[in-house]
């Protein structure tokens, strides 16, 4: 890997030292329309292997749909999990 040059090394000692106050945004405009965004496309939450049992019916129905069954049941329960967390924010807004 290259190694840096001492102007660069200032430069960046020099960007890194600014604030959100004192960097100028004017030629860079803000994003409003975010209609092509994806959500999560670059997050990959840390796996790890567990062994589950479930009702044959249930794994039948997950392999039904072709392969990435485990992806499958993954994204469902981490969509209850965030309904649930959705849910337990408005209980406690509410109290």
């Amino acid at each position: 890997m290259k190694k840096l040059a001492a102007a660069q090394k200032r430069e960046i000692a020099a960007i890194a030292a600014k604030t959100d106050a004192t960097i100028d945004f004017s030629e860079m405009p803000e994003v409003v329309d975010w209609t092509g965004a994806e959500v999560g496309r670059f997050y990959r939450p840390i796996k790890r292997p567990v062994t589950m049992r479930l009702d044959d019916d249930v794994i039948e129905w997950l392999k039904s749909y072709g392969r990435g069954y485990q992806t499958k049941a993954n994204l469902l329960l981490r969509h209850a999990m965030e309904a649930n967390r959705l849910i337990r924010a408005k209980g406690r807004g509410a109290a």
